[in-house]
């Protein structure tokens, strides 16, 4: 597997950084245009030249931006997914193999403390249900899983075909929190049963999925199992390596090595499968001398996060 680190600035500080702490691959996004067009080749292929010339590989991207009108089956969407799979070709053809989507409308990443204590104080991000829905319904009013289902395979069957042409893999992010509904929005990437049901809706090798280990974890199941679950029909794509206490209505994110999850266990589950895919830290506490302006992504969480990747991955290289 890759060690990667997402880099929502590609700066040339931060590569020399991921350099240093034996980072191979980097992950990152590029913001929606204006009006939504495609986005150019250009883009693309400067974005990854500048991350390989820093003697990295640029193996994914989180986020061609999809507009909620796609993801609610509404009047335009088709001039949006036309959009969207121009820009695939044009990522394609840059040679950026991965892309992250999410199936999020309305509403997306949500924490109700991005302040919760954990060990030494530091400062960790958390999601309590019940103070969620308190909140009023969202301006969209009331929204379906059988509305987003719909929705989504249309949108597969348009843009799968795209994504095998321009050898690029789509890989589904779980919604976070796996929970439905909330604040009348339904949300549909919630368990393992829905994601086998993503899978199936329109078979193809490049039809996978993101395995973010927190949202795996929030839906209460055993990890190690669904990683090999989905790993052995070849369809995860690529890893985020995340640990936390408690469940999708009540849980907190944890330091890597301080959660629910036997991290350890599940590292060995990728080995089982032969993951080769890029695999990514996610969601650290904020560690004192840092401020908590990008909770989740701050800098020395995410060191702590590979050292500890890279001593597990030693660990099983040289048990095995």
């Amino acid at each position: 597997m890759h060690i990667a680190l997402v880099l929502p600035e590609v700066s040339e500080s931060n590569m020399k950084l991921a350099r240093q702490i034996g980072v191979t691959d980097v992950v990152t996004g590029i913001p929606p245009s204006a009006g939504n067009p495609a986005i150019p080749f250009q883009t693309f292929l400067l974005l990854r030249s500048k991350v390989e010339d820093a003697g990295l590989t640029l193996s994914v991207l989180e986020g061609i931006h999809i507009p909620d009108r796609v993801k609610l089956g509404l009047p335009g969407r088709d001039e949006d997914i036309d959009n969207f799979c121009q820009s695939l070709r044009n990522m394609g053809a840059a040679g950026i193999p991965v892309l992250c989507y999410n199936w999020m409308a309305v509403l997306g990443w949500l924490r109700t403390s991005v302040s919760t204590r954990v060990r030494g104080d530091a400062l960790a991000t958390s999601y309590d249900h019940s103070l969620m829905q308190r909140g009023p319904l969202t301006d969209a009013g009331i929204i379906t899983e059988e509305q987003l289902w719909e929705s989504l395979e249309y949108f597969l069957r348009a843009v799968v075909p795209v994504a095998e042409e321009a050898g690029v893999l789509l890989a589904m992010h779980p919604d976070d929190p796996p929970l439905s509904p909330i604040r009348g929005v339904g949300r549909i990437m919630t368990s393992p049963e829905n994601f086998q049901k993503l899978l199936d809706l329109v078979p193809s090798a490049n039809n996978g999925i993101t395995f973010c280990q927190g949202c795996f974890a929030e839906m209460g199941i055993d990890v190690p199992a669904m990683i090999r679950h989905f790993g052995f029909q070849k369809k995860l794509f690529f890893a985020h390596f995340r640990n936390l206490r408690g469940t999708a209505t009540n849980f907190t994110e944890m330091f890597h090595d301080d959660g629910d999850t036997d991290m350890f266990a599940a590292m060995q589950a990728y080995f089982d499968i032969g993951f080769d895919g890029p695999m990514r830290p996610d969601h650290v506490p904020t560690v004192e001398g840092e401020e908590n302006s990008r909770p989740g992504y701050t800098l020395m969480g995410r060191l702590f996060a590979v050292g500890y990747m890279r001593g597990l991955i030693e660990a099983i290289e040289k048990t095995r």
